[in-house]
């Protein structure tokens, strides 16, 4: 599992790619803090980055999904993926080890953006407890938007076509609250709370207003095992399928 976890790391550090799509979160992140920084009355900054990391929210149902398009449509592409799959290694070990290695990018990105908290720390007041909360959210958030994107990847042919379709799924993550709020859910609650459950964003916002409830935990760890274990099941699937 080590080496395809190494050669996935490779093929993002070794080119621009991991670069150019943390030059962009940092540049998305930067306008929601100059916006923050904008709305502020006081002399004295005093930030939680809740508000911000809440706007990346939206920004980020466009990242994840060039984050996670080429995982497995190259592999089919350039032949590599009959190879893999007939290796040693099994369908689980290549399906986490991927997830991995896109995770650490997702790392490499969030630890990038520490900068800003460091230097608002110089400047102004950092709410501690509150930003350690809003970090493990949106980590939790970020690997739950990688686990489905390459579930969307896992049956598509074409990368482009993976991430149309992982911007899809993570604009209906992100605005599920909103459509439950319609005329139509109005008018059956049960079905309202049904879908509620799943309203990820609602669960985000605990953490950005630094209240860390276990029950949030273990929903995001649960649809992130869930979409993981699909993605397999995909896998397997397809190769079975090849023969």
């Amino acid at each position: 599992m080590f080496p395809i976890y190494k050669k996935e790391l490779h093929s993002f550090f070794k080119t621009p790619f991991a670069y150019i799509i943390t030059a962009l979160f940092m540049f998305l992140f930067t306008l929601s803090l100059n916006r923050g920084i904008s709305d502020i009355n006081t002399a004295k900054m005093q930030f939680t980055f809740a508000d911000i990391f809440a706007t990346n929210l939206f920004y980020f149902a466009f990242i994840v999904p060039v984050l996670t398009m080429r995982c497995f449509p190259d592999e089919r592409k350039f032949g590599t993926e009959v190879l893999i799959m007939t290796s040693p290694v099994n369908v689980f070990q290549f399906v986490t080890a991927k997830f991995l290695a896109i995770v650490t990018v997702f790392l490499f990105m969030m630890t990038a953006s520490l900068i800003y908290p460091i230097i608002t720390g110089i400047y102004g007041t950092v709410i501690i407890p509150a930003l350690i909360s809003v970090y493990i959210g949106f980590f939790l958030w970020g690997v739950m938007c990688i686990a489905i994107g390459m579930f969307c990847a896992s049956f598509s042919e074409n990368s482009i076509i993976a991430a149309v379709i992982g911007e899809a799924a993570m604009l209906l993550l992100t605005f599920i609250n909103y459509f439950v709020t319609s005329e139509y859910f109005s008018a059956h609650p049960k079905l309202q709370s049904f879908v509620m459950m799943f309203a990820a964003e609602d669960k985000f916002n605990y953490f950005a207003q630094g209240i860390i409830r276990f029950s949030d935990i273990i929903f995001f760890i649960t649809v992130i095992l869930v979409f993981v274990a699909w993605t397999v099941i995909s896998l397997e699937a397809r190769r079975w399928k090849k023969g």
